[in-house]
């Protein structure tokens, strides 16, 4: 009994002690409001026309969220749930009210090979089914690894679908390799077919619906709403969770650069910028590892307008990063406490809608 009051003192130290590493002030000039409530683990949530909710539950479930009440999708794809695999995002065509495709990335275990790796997905919904399942891309090879999957879904303002894959624990092959996938960010049109101007379509054996790579783990992706430029936000290892603007060709870096460090503590590399590779706009030190990631585009907010949202799920927060000149100048902490924040989406009312893991997605309100 001795033994395991000292070691859970010694946890609740390591616990505090982690947790007093980051330092951003906590804003309490805001409130929230439960709107959907016993969730798992929202992975990825998106809203409706009619203002309803289609939510994906990482283990392998979507629930249809309309009036208070939850449905359950039927036919949905199977996911390898495994580690940080499963079911992961959705997003709706920019064009849904016509056309009905509703896109989804999930981790797979479809090929010979044993394990899973992350799929992109496009189906429809008719009497709380999926119908006219098509995949659009799948990962190779499987891998029994529990980690880096990615992955985050946007469209842009031509139509383009992009996606992200991390680069599923194979740091030394898969992100710096366009002939591999993982560690990368994927550009498609919205039929899954590769878009002839892609930057890679005439390198030999690469995988030509590539974008950029050098990429470890992202899992937050979104469109400036001013500039229309896509960025991301990666999972570093010990340190050095990145924010970047994402260029078509370019590589990112990872393992090459980094200002992260092993989990141990020892050195990956002695680089954090080498020619050819890009300098992030934003990075962590400690991890705050995060995960969704929405800007603030309505007038919701008096004076937040245009600030980037990032979730943490180490320290259990919202983390509202004020923008200037593509610099993030401040960063304060919402939702503190609350719970692992997994994803983060800007309602057709204009409000910020927050995944949480083991308690449901929240509405943000400001005092």
């Amino acid at each position: 009994m001795k033994f395991v009051r000292q070691s859970l003192f010694f946890i609740s130290f390591l616990s505090l002690y982690a947790c007093a590493q980051d330092k951003n002030p906590v804003n309490t000039e805001h409130s929230y409001e439960l709107v959907v409530s016993e969730l798992n683990n929202p992975w990825g949530f998106t809203f409706l026309p009619d203002g309803s909710m289609l939510i994906n539950e990482k283990a392998g479930e979507i629930i249809h969220f309309k009036n208070g009440k939850k449905i359950t999708i039927k036919n949905v794809p199977q996911v390898y749930n495994r580690g940080q695999g499963g079911l992961l995002d959705i997003k709706l065509h920019p064009k849904y009210e016509s056309n009905g495709w509703i896109y989804i990335t999930y981790a797979s275990s479809e090929g010979t090979d044993r394990g899973g790796n992350t799929a992109l997905m496009r189906a429809q919904l008719k009497d709380n089914a999926l119908i006219n399942k098509e995949v659009l891309y799948k990962a190779t090879p499987n891998t029994t690894r529990g980690q880096h999957f990615g992955s985050r879904i946007v469209f842009d303002d031509s139509g383009y679908l992009y996606f992200t894959i991390g680069e599923r624990g194979n740091r030394d092959v898969n992100p710096q390799d366009i002939t591999r996938d993982g560690g990368k960010v994927y550009r498609l049109h919205d039929d899954g077919s590769i878009p002839d101007d892609n930057p890679f379509i005439n390198d030999e054996n690469a995988k030509t619906a590539i974008y950029s790579y050098g990429h470890r783990n992202p899992q937050g992706m979104a469109i400036h709403p001013e500039t229309r430029e896509i960025w991301t936000h990666e999972h570093g290892p010990k340190g050095g969770d990145e924010i970047n603007i994402i260029s078509a060709g370019k590589n990112y870096g990872w393992p090459v650069i980094t200002y992260g460090v092993n989990y141990s503590g020892t050195r990956i590399t002695k680089e954090t910028e080498r020619k050819g590779m890009e300098q992030p706009l934003h990075y962590w030190t400690p991890s705050i590892a995060p995960s969704g990631m929405e800007f603030i585009s309505s007038d919701k907010y008096k004076g937040w307008k245009g600030n980037l949202l990032v979730g943490s799920l180490k320290f259990q927060y919202l983390d509202n990063c004020y923008i200037e000149d593509d610099k993030v100048i401040r960063q304060e902490r919402l939702l503190d406490g609350l719970g692992r924040v997994r994803s983060i989406n800007q309602g057709p009312d204009g409000y910020i809608y927050v995944g949480i893991e083991n308690l449901g997605i929240v509405k943000l309100k400001k005092e």
